[in-house]
């Protein structure tokens, strides 16, 4: 029912039914003053955002028109032109569209926020004035009434007669004042409709006029558009028959990069890092120099510069070679080192750096270089590899290392991010997992340093001919790490801790204790959980196999020794309870895939017929549930696993029901086995239950579930019931929360892909297919 009409018979009666018409006009009205104003307000947003997006596309025109297209070599193609004068044209383009954009804001400016606000102010404002009127007009009259009735009674006659006229006055003035009011009120609701409407219409008609504009623009720009991709096309037919003569030229310089390398048969050029000494305090540094040596002068030219720092170039230096001689590590713990003796300075050797073995090599025969004479004649044995093995000796240099850390160094900062030297590191490792020379203790030895024996600890690690989490249960403990609960997380490494042998259980939990003491002194060491986990995830547990999918998983490694930090003292403490397979089961459904599937479905779309239940049929040749909908039960939609990210793998239950489905109900493939175990003979169960004979009881309820068009199948659809497998947060308001365990009742298929609907203590909602099973 509307707004009720106000009889001018009323404005006489002034009843209370009469006063509450009134006010409900009056509510109209400032309802419609409140829109107005509003869209006003959001009419004005409008018009600035479309200005800043037109400065925006005049800035990006004048972009364009701006830049210049450099080319190699002395002259353009007529392609090139063509090509290097488009940005030009796409400038010119934008230009003219904003042109009309513009005309288009003056207009919605004239057509629509105008009226709209000349409306508001002239018609509603004069109806506010008349409010205020009419109240005024009604305290007026009824307060001179009361008056009236309270004169006594005794007074003079011509005192009452005077008292009882000017009343009635006042009387008639009150109803025409009310007359007035009431028809004004209905002619601006009247009003209204096409006084609001029509600037609107107006506004639409300008928009479309842009579009339309937009539309000859781009007919115009049809024309340029053909041409230029045929200047595109011609360009790019050469640049391919181009770059396949660079790329065989690439693969020759890669096949003998020496003999391409040599620039010039007077001097030999490339990078080296030069040693710079500094007084005693302050130790040496090593700078980047770009250095050319004059092999006939034997003047090397070093100039600083760093590709890094924006390729800015530093002071020139030139010195004279007197001899060059290659430097051992033995005396400097730096590969690829030259000692160079130099003319200009008696006595002053300068060392420098090559960047690799084959660079050391050029830059010794450049030079005329010559081997140390002390090492001449000797052999060296190959670097003999770490033996880590995880026995007796492995565990006490672990609780040794672990001692001393805690002991000397709990907090340094940067505590096993800031590596020791590698051959310090190496021997100590050597020395330590040594039966012979084992026993010291590295808490008092300050032969040590602290760095040195946390690299130690993590080389024995990472040295384990299996890492302490073993190969064989990464996956497992991967899996939780992707898990929806943390509790759920934390409940799944508790248990695949407790599968680890022994002696990797003991290591493993020194190790994590330590750890988290680590982690209680962040604020001096700066190593927080998630920093250690960074440290320690790759150390403590690896694939088998280096694959893409497993550097992949490296985030997940974090979380996996995070959560043994952060949980040590539950983890390692006791054996757990119970361990639930789906707590660990590689098919544990995701708060991600949960996610994925809710975002993928499409929007705005329905389409009864992709979950008809009347459309199952039943295919004793095929096995298991067919997941693949046909393309007629699609509809707009393009595919099951378009509005479902779960739907990536067809996982086959390991129980396979009697008769299989082909079923327009999509059911997602991550789902747990159980799950779509239990789901497929509960839909066995309702859907196609077993033929009778013909004629017999329940023959034609089978022939319905099978195909027909009754609704006594849905009645046993209802009567459903399911039970959650895993736990769940609710991420909008039609899904229901539930912990593990939880029981529902009336569960039925939804519409929505990879979701059932059911009832949670009185409340009604959307399920995760794949956290659930049937009962």
């Amino acid at each position: 029912m509307g707004l009720h009409p106000l009889e001018f018979s009323e404005c006489y009666l002034d009843s209370p039914s009469f006063r509450d018409k009134i006010r409900a006009h009056e509510a109209e009205l400032d309802k419609t003053n409140r829109f107005i104003k509003e869209l006003y307000k959001d009419g004005k947003n409008l018009i600035n955002a479309t200005k800043q997006l037109s400065m925006a596309q005049r800035k990006f025109a004048q972009c364009l028109g701006e830049f210049q297209f450099e080319y190699i070599g002395d002259a353009k193609t007529d392609d090139e032109k063509c090509i290097d004068d488009s940005l030009q044209e796409f400038s010119s383009f934008l230009r003219n569209l904003e042109d009309q954009r513009e005309l288009m804001m003056r207009n919605i400016t004239e057509t629509l926020m105008k009226p709209l606000e000349k409306f508001r102010k002239e018609q509603l404002g004069s109806a506010k004035a008349e409010r205020k009127k009419y109240e005024k007009e009604t305290e007026k009259y009824y307060t001179s009434l009361e008056k009236l009735l309270n004169m006594s009674a005794k007074k003079k006659e011509p005192q009452l007669q005077e008292a009882d006229m000017t009343v009635e006055g006042m009387r008639h003035h009150f109803q025409e004042e009310s007359l007035e009011y009431v028809c004004k009120l209905q002619e601006i609701q009247e009003r209204k409709k096409f006084e609001c409407v029509e600037p609107m219409l107006a506004f639409f008609q300008t928009v479309f006029t842009f579009y339309h504009q937009g539309f000859e623009l781009a007919k115009d720009f049809d024309h340029y558009k053909r041409a230029l991709q045929i200047n595109i096309q011609n360009t790019r037919s050469r640049f391919e028959g181009t770059r396949s003569e660079v790329v065989e030229l690439m693969k020759k310089i890669k096949e003998a990069p020496q003999e391409y390398r040599q620039t010039s048969p007077i001097s030999s050029e490339g990078y080296l890092y030069v040693q710079e000494k500094r007084p005693p305090p302050f130790g040496s540094s090593w700078v980047k120099r770009y250095c050319t040596f004059v092999k006939e002068q034997k003047i090397l030219h070093m100039v600083t510069f760093d590709p890094k720092s924006g390729g800015k170039l530093g002071e020139t230096e030139s010195v004279t070679l007197k001899s060059c001689v290659r430097k051992t590590t033995d005396t400097l713990d730096r590969r690829f080192c030259l000692d160079i003796e130099i003319t200009d300075r008696p006595g002053t050797v300068l060392t420098v750096q090559a960047l690799s073995e084959d660079d050391h090599k050029f830059w010794m025969q450049a030079m005329g270089g010559k081997e140390p004479v002390h090492y001449l004649g000797r052999t060296y044995s190959k670097e003999r590899g770490i033996d880590a093995q995880l026995d007796e000796n492995g565990v006490n240099f672990v609780r040794n290392s672990i001692n001393a850390i805690e002991t000397r160094g709990i907090n340094d900062q940067g505590l096993y991010r800031v590596v020791g030297v590698s051959s310090k590191v190496q021997k100590l490792l050597s020395l330590m997992i040594d039966e012979k020379s084992s026993d010291v203790d590295l808490a008092v030895c300050e032969e040590w340093d602290v760095k040195t024996i946390t690299s130690a600890l993590k080389l024995y690690l990472r040295s384990l001919p299996e890492p302490l989490m073993t190969y064989g249960l990464y996956k497992e403990f991967i899996v939780p790490a992707k898990g929806v609960s943390p509790e759920a997380r934390v409940q799944a490494i508790h248990c695949l801790v407790h599968k680890l042998p022994e002696k990797n259980q003991e290591v493993l939990s020194l190790v994590t204790k330590h750890l988290a003491n680590v982690a209680a002194h962040s604020k001096q060491n700066l190593m927080t959980v998630a920093n250690l986990g960074v440290v320690f995830g790759p150390t403590l547990m690896r694939p088998q196999e280096e694959t893409v999918a497993a550097i992949m998983d490296l985030k997940f490694q974090n979380i996996v020794v995070e959560i043994l930090i952060e949980q040590h003292e539950k983890i390692f403490g006791d054996a757990p309870s119970t361990c639930p397979a789906s707590a660990i089961s590689p098919l544990a459904p995701t708060r991600q895939s949960k996610k994925q599937s809710r975002q993928s479905r499409p929007l705005a779309v329905y389409n009864p017929q992709v979950l008809d239940i009347h459309t199952v049929s039943v295919s004793p040749s095929s096995e298991g549930v067919s997941l693949a909908p046909d393309e007629a039960s699609l509809g707009s939609n393009e595919s099951v696993s378009s509005q479902s990210s779960t739907a990536s793998v067809s996982e086959t239950p390991p129980e396979k029901s009697k008769n299989s489905l082909s079923c327009t109900l999509p059911i997602t493939a991550s789902q747990n086995s159980g799950g779509s175990t239990a789901m497929a003979s509960w839909m066995n169960s309702t859907f196609s239950p077993s033929t009778p004979e013909p004629g017999s009881e329940g023959s034609e309820e089978a022939a319905t579930a099978a195909g027909g068009h009754e609704d006594k199948p849905a009645e046993s659809v209802t009567q459903m019931k399911a039970k959650a497998v895993y736990s769940c947060e609710a991420e909008h308001d039609s899904e229901l929360s539930f912990q593990v365990g939880a029981i529902f009742t009336d569960v039925t298929p939804s519409r929505e892909p990879g979701w059932l609907e059911g009832e949670l203590e009185g409340r009604r909602g959307l399920i995760p297919e794949n956290y659930v099973e049937m009962l």
